[in-house]
């Protein structure tokens, strides 16, 4: 495989329209609900490590088809059957260590924030957004970016269109697997 077949790019977006990612996976950003914010946040931290699309996607699908939508679940599956749902989407590479990171981030959200819905709603600015999903035990800038190329526009709208998330903060995220592993 190539490598431009091997990157990914998840792109700037308008106001109220989602990155091409989240369209692609049905999940509806734009309803500002918080299974639908939560579904993002799954497909965001499985990007965010150095690894292709695809099977970064049929991981997401894995816990979509498992009804992991929210970290209540997540935290009910345990390791385990997340370590078998990764296997079986070929995410075998980080399987071990994406387990333990969902439901740290779980355990996390759910304790400091109560929901995705809230911690969006406490952060006044896309950079504040982006300390506090960063603040998280095993998300990195990369996953931040991610993560905001979807909700800005939604949360933050038009009012912001146009302003950089951070001082260096590009309008797309280039993930390509050795850049992420840099990053991340």
């Amino acid at each position: 495989m190539g490598r431009q077949e091997r990157r990914t790019e998840v792109n700037a977006v308008s106001p109220m329209k989602q990155t091409p990612v989240a369209d692609e996976l049905g999940i509806g950003l734009a309803s500002r609900g918080e299974e639908e914010l939560f579904k993002w946040f799954l497909v965001c931290l499985l990007f965010g490590k150095p690894i292709q699309r695809e099977i970064a996607e049929r991981a997401y699908l894995e816990l979509i088809h498992a009804r992991l939508v929210s970290p209540d679940a997540i935290l009910r599956a345990g390791w385990d059957k997340l370590v078998r749902l990764l296997d079986q989407a070929h995410y075998v590479r980080y399987d071990f260590s994406t387990a333990t990171k969902l439901l740290e981030v779980s355990e996390e959200l759910k304790q400091r924030y109560g929901s995705l819905t809230n911690l969006v709603a406490q952060a006044r600015t896309p950079g504040e957004l982006s300390a506090r999903v960063q603040a998280f035990k095993h998300v990195g800038p990369v996953t931040a970016r991610i993560f905001l190329q979807g909700v800005r526009p939604i949360w933050y709208g038009s009012r912001m269109r146009g302003k950089p998330i951070g001082k260096k903060e590009p309008r797309s995220v280039d993930l390509a697997p050795a850049q992420c592993a840099a990053r991340h």
